[in-house]
């Protein structure tokens, strides 16, 4: 086991959505249990961060974190989870990205290992090849001072906060061969989008 804290962002309106994703049923599991499942065999506990919705979860298996700044988006959940973690390492992920994998957490830890140097971020890449911020992994200390000053100077996205240490971005290519690594970073922001995670529950039902 690493020293490895997870994080699992429930904030946000959910306004295309019209519901909570945090409460989404997939294959007999909420999107909030899917993800938790995923980092069990990293990670030594699993909070979740932000909202209202935080609190409405069974605090004897998901205790809550709260934003540090109001309505500041993801980087403020990013912010408050590397406030409150103590491990050194912390997995900061959407809610509403329930195709992730622990094999996805377990290569992202090798990639970050595998080299001469010292990163403070490591951030997948989608084959779209946008940087996935909200499905990466941060170490504590540099990360949470680098999320503080960025929203000090009034920064939004989570960019800012990559900006300021040293980030190892992984292309797409690096995780291609990983099972269901196609939808890894499939998310669940509108009814249309459910619909489409459920046939690909069923679907990989049917398959297994």
């Amino acid at each position: 086991m690493l020293d490895v804290e997870g994080f699992i962002l429930v904030g946000g309106a959910s306004s295309r959505m019209g519901r909570d994703k945090s409460r989404l049923m997939l294959g007999g599991q909420t999107t909030v249990e899917r993800i938790a499942e995923s980092m069990a065999q990293v990670v030594t506990r699993v909070r979740l961060v932000g909202g209202p919705a935080g609190g409405r979860y069974d605090r004897n298996r998901f205790q809550s974190v709260p934003d540090l700044a109001d309505s500041w988006g993801p980087l403020g959940g990013i912010q408050a989870a590397l406030h409150a973690a103590e491990a050194e390492w912390c997995i900061a992920i959407a809610c509403d990205l329930p195709f992730v994998s622990g094999d996805l957490w377990r290569r992202l830890f090798e990639l970050k290992s595998n080299t001469t140097e010292s990163f403070d971020a490591v951030v997948p890449i989608q084959a779209d090849e946008y940087p996935q911020p909200l499905c990466a992994v941060y170490r504590r200390v540099p990360c949470r001072d680098a999320a503080d000053r960025s929203i000090r100077n009034g920064e939004h996205s989570p960019r800012a906060l990559l900006d300021k240490v040293k980030t190892r971005y992984v292309p797409f290519a690096e995780i291609a061969d990983l099972t269901g690594a196609s939808n890894f970073f499939f998310n669940i922001n509108t009814p249309e989008n459910y619909e489409r995670a459920e046939q690909l529950c069923r679907y990989a039902e049917r398959e297994s």
